[in-house]
């Protein structure tokens, strides 16, 4: 096992995300808020000391983070809230801090950018 300096924040969707993907055009299938919520987004974003330190970097990339859950789902931009917001990021989003993060893979990370297709 390995101790890495950073820390992860899991990004669940609220009722609210889940309101907007279920009215979506041409979406045939009603998800729950369980399903949404099972298999959420974890990022991993500087080591914190306080859960309020992950927070406020929260709130720096809050932008990048809502666009990239918005896009996992639907790539058409022109169905995305048109005017996101943090206020409205935190209403669409609960957010878990874990402040340790081990490694207890041996091999080395490999970072590629993200394609916002995972969902």
């Amino acid at each position: 096992m390995f101790i890495v300096d950073r820390s992860a924040a899991i990004l669940r969707p609220k009722q609210a995300f889940l309101d907007w993907l279920n009215q979506l055009p041409g979406n045939d299938v009603v998800l729950t808020l369980d399903e949404v919520r099972s298999d959420c987004t974890v990022v991993m974003i500087p080591e914190a000391r306080e859960p309020e330190d992950g927070i406020a970097f929260i709130d720096d990339v809050a932008d990048r983070l809502f666009e990239m859950e918005l896009a996992s789902w639907v790539s058409d931009e022109s169905l995305w809230p048109p005017k996101r917001s943090l206020k409205l990021f935190w209403e669409w989003f609960d957010v878990e801090i874990h402040l340790g993060v081990m490694d207890a893979v041996s091999d080395e990370i490999h970072n590629t950018p993200a394609d916002h297709s995972y969902h």
